[in-house]
């Protein structure tokens, strides 16, 4: 769960297994070996989400020549979900997804995961974000696409149809995001603009450093898409880490809260040898 004293380190695994639910477990595993504390999904359904028009469009895929086709190659079902469930209970890593659509909401409340997560794509849609609160469940809260007034709105239709956040993350929705456009100082804007909530992190950015500066900065949770190949097909796969960057980037994160301290200013024990044979006397 999500506390101040430990970065929740979540793997977003979304749509990149492929279809593949071998390939999600895989990946599950390799999270959690990375140390992860959650991996997450994408839950959608089709005919709601998109219309015909779209997906008739033309794609090309491994799952045929529509966008349709595509789509409904990659979305899993109930059998799929149950396995991801079972394995994530075994190895002790937890799981939850993006509906992003209401029967996709009620789909997910079918299992005890801890969070319902809101995608940035959803931020605009009211109906959604308050079917989404009234589950109970707590939320994550993604804020790509989004300036300070949109964040307010939805902030506020979220308490008054009595959800809870858990967690609102700062994020750019660009995939990858150039670093002028990574501006980690919103999560600074963010805790100071809603002192009562946990303040995150979701990146899309190239590289590990910009995700382990922004805990520097205070976030308590970070997202990464990862990929167990990052030159496999699929949207997403560009702005991924791949698993051995997943390792390092968790490495990473508990050296930083440790090397963060406490903030009181100290003389080591470990200094102290070293001050008697330095210092020449003690006359200040």
């Amino acid at each position: 769960m999500i506390t101040d004293s430990s970065c929740y380190v979540i793997a977003e695994i979304g749509i990149n297994h492929n279809g593949d639910v071998d390939k999600a477990l895989e990946m599950i595993r390799a999270a959690r070996a990375a140390g992860c504390d959650a991996v997450k999904f994408q839950k959608r359904t089709i005919d709601v989400v998109y219309s015909p028009e779209e997906l008739a469009r033309p794609r090309e895929s491994v799952f045929g020549t529509t966008n349709g086709e595509q789509k409904r190659g990659l979305e899993f079902g109930k059998a799929e979900y149950d396995r991801i469930d079972a394995l994530c209970r075994e190895i002790g890593i937890e799981w939850f997804a993006s509906p992003w659509d209401e029967g996709s909401t009620e789909f997910l409340m079918g299992y005890e995961s801890p969070y319902l997560k809101v995608a940035s794509a959803m931020l605009t849609d009211r109906d959604f974000l308050e079917h989404c609160a009234r589950t109970g469940r707590p939320l994550l809260v993604s804020t790509g696409m989004s300036d300070l007034d949109l964040i307010r709105r939805v902030v506020a239709t979220i308490d008054v149809a009595g959800g809870t956040i858990a967690c609102l993350y700062h994020c750019t929705s660009t995939y990858p995001t150039k670093d002028g456009e990574i501006n980690l100082r919103g999560v600074q804007t963010l805790a100071a603009e809603f002192p009562d909530l946990k303040i995150g992190y979701s990146g899309h950015e190239t590289g590990l450093m910009p995700t382990v500066a922004a805990v520097a900065l205070g976030a308590v949770s970070v997202e990464r898409h990862v990929t167990l190949d990052r030159s496999d097909w699929g949207s997403d796969q560009a702005a991924s880490i791949e698993m051995s960057e997943l390792t390092d980037l968790v490495s990473d994160i508990r050296r930083l809260e440790v090397a963060l301290g406490d903030g009181t200013i100290r003389v080591y024990d470990d200094e102290k040898p070293i001050a008697e044979k330095l210092r020449r006397n003690q006359t200040v």
